[in-house]
C-alpha cells in the first residue's frame, strides 16, 4: 500500500548536499522525507525547487496534524463506522480469480476488528522469486509443494468385499505431474505405499507398476470401509490446510512479461515461507494471527491496516484517512498481542466501570464493580457523558477562569485566576 510502503533506511545516491540539507531541516517524519527525495529525484529539481517542495509538504503536514486534546478515538470511530454502513454483506470472488471466494465488505471488517482466530475464507497470496516467477513449469513445482495432494487426485479407489481388500489404481500421468522432480515412477509409488503403511498401519502390496492393494488385519466389512475413509484423508504431498492453489500471470513493473503469482484456498504461512522458490518478503495471508505468530506484532499491525484499507477500497470507500485505521491497529496491538475491539478485548478491559457497562452486558459490569468496590475516576468520554459532566477533551480539559477584577501590576498576579 503506497501510504505505508516505505523503507526508513532508504538512501538516495547522488543527492546534492544542499538539497539534503533543506529536506533534513524540515519537521517531516522519515517516511515523508523519503517521498520528497523520491519526488525531487524523479523531477530533477534543483535546490530552490527542492526547498519549495519540502516546505510545501511540511506546511501540509503541520496543517493535518491533530490538535492537542482532540478526541481522536471518537473521530476515528465515526470516520470508520459511518462509511461502514454503506458496505455490502456479500462474499465476492477474489481479484478476478473465479475459483476462490474471499469474504469482503462488512463481514470482513467485523472479522478484522473482532480479531477472529480463523477468517471465514482463509487465503494466501504467494509471490515467487527468480525463475519460479517466470517459468510456468517451475511455478507448478511450488504449486504441488503447497496444494494438499490426496488419494482421489492420484487415482481410483475400489473395494473387493470378497477378499476384504482396498485396491488403488494410480494414474501415472498425474504422478509425474505432481512429482515433477522425480523421474522414477516406482520411487513415487513406493513413497505413496510407505505413507499409507505408516498412516493406516497396514501392509501394502504392489500388484503392478501403479496398482497397490491392502486390507484390514481381520476380515471386517466395517474396518474395510473405515480404511477407505481414512485413506481419503491422507495428505501425500503439500500442506494439509491448503485445499487448492490457483496460478495466475500478473503484470509487474520489473518484467514486461509479468510474473506468476499463486492464490491459495486455505492458509499456512509458516510452512509456505520455507518452500524453495517462494518470495518470503512479498508473500502474505489474510489471517492476522498467523502473521503475528510467524512475523511478529509489527507485521500483524501492518496487516490489520492494509487488510482494513483494502476492504474499504474494494467497496469504493477509499476516502477514509489511513490514520484512523492506524489508530485502531495501534490500540489492538500495543500490548504485544492482538486484542479484539469488544467486550472480550479492549472495551471489556477499560479501567472505567461506566465505559465497560455502556458497551455490553451493563448489569453484569455494574454488579461486579459494586461487589469489588471499584471507583470510577470519570476520566474518559463515555463515563462523563453518562453522568452529565463536560468531557476532559478540548475546551473541557482547560481549567482557566476569568476573574472579575483586572490583574495587578505589582507582580503578585492577584485579581485573575
Amino acid at each position: 500500500m503506497s501510504e505505508i510502503d516505505y523503507d526508513p533506511q532508504q538512501k538516495f545516491d547522488g543527492v546534492d548536499d544542499d538539497i539534503e540539507a533543506v529536506v533534513e531541516d524540515t519537521e517531516l517524519p522519515r517516511r515523508l522525507k523519503t517521498k520528497v527525495y523520491r519526488t525531487v529525484d524523479e523531477r530533477g529539481a534543483g535546490v530552490e525547487d527542492a526547498d519549495q517542495i519540502a516546505k510545501a509538504v511540511e506546511n501540509r503536514y503541520l496543517d493535518t496534524r491533530v490538535d492537542p486534546l482532540d478526541p481522536v478515538g471518537t473521530v476515528s470511530a465515526q470516520s470508520i463506522g459511518e462509511p461502514g454502513t454503506q458496505m455490502t454483506m456479500n462474499t465476492f470472488h477474489y481479484a478476478g480469480v473465479a475459483e476462490i471466494d474471499v469474504t469482503q465488505g462488512l463481514p470482513r471488517l467485523i472479522e478484522l476488528v473482532d480479531a477472529r482466530k480463523e477468517p471465514d475464507t482463509p487465503m494466501m497470496t504467494v509471490h515467487l522469486e527468480d525463475e519460479f516467477a517466470e517459468n510456468r513449469e517451475r511455478a507448478h513445482e511450488v504449486v504441488w509443494k503447497i496444494e494438499a495432494t490426496r488419494i482421489l487426485a492420484l487415482g481410483d479407489i475400489s473395494t473387493d468385499v470378497a477378499d476384504m481388500l482396498v485396491r488403488v489404481d494410480l494414474n501415472p500421468d498425474t504422478l509425474q505431474e505432481r512429482w515433477p522432480t522425480v523421474d522414477n515412477l516406482a520411487e513415487i509409488v513406493g513413497e505413496i505405499s510407505e505413507t499409507i503403511e505408516s498412516k493406516l498401519g497396514v501392509d501394502v502390496v504392489q500388484l503392478d507398476e501403479t496398482v497397490i492393494e491392502f486390507g484390514p488385519d481381520e476380515p471386517s466389512y466395517r474396518e474395510l470401509l473405515q480404511l477407505v475413509e481414512d485413506l481419503r484423508e491422507i495428505v501425500f504431498k503439500g500442506i494439509e490446510d491448503i485445499d487448492r492453489v490457483v496460478i495466475r500471470r500478473e503484470d509487474t513493473e520489473e518484467s514486461e512479461d509479468g510474473e506468476f503469482v499463486l492464490y491459495t484456498e486455505g492458509s499456512e504461512l509458516g510452512n509456505v515461507l520455507g518452500i524453495e522458490g517462494v518470495d518470503a518478503s512479498r508473500t502474505t495471508c489474510n489471517n492476522i494471527h498467523e502473521i503475528h505468530r510467524n512475523l511478529g506484532i509489527e507485521a500483524a499491525r501492518e496487516s490489520i491496516i492494509e487488510e482494513t484499507m483494502n476492504t474499504l477500497e474494494e467497496q469504493g470507500l477509499d476516502d477514509v484517512n489511513i490514520r484512523h485505521l492506524m489508530l485502531v491497529a495501534d490500540i489492538m496491538t500495543n500490548g504485544g498481542g492482538i486484542q479484539s475491539i469488544g467486550r472480550h478485548g479492549i472495551s471489556g478491559s477499560k479501567e472505567s466501570v461506566l465505559a465497560r457497562a455502556a458497551f455490553e452486558v451493563t448489569v453484569n459490569h455494574l454488579l461486579d464493580a459494586a461487589i469489588h468496590g471499584e471507583i470510577d475516576d470519570l476520566n474518559g468520554v463515555t463515563e462523563n457523558v453518562i453522568v452529565g459532566k463536560p468531557i476532559k477533551l478540548g475546551t473541557g480539559d482547560v481549567n482557566l477562569r476569568m476573574g472579575s477584577e483586572p490583574a495587578r501590576t505589582d507582580g503578585t498576579g492577584e485579581g485573575a485566576d
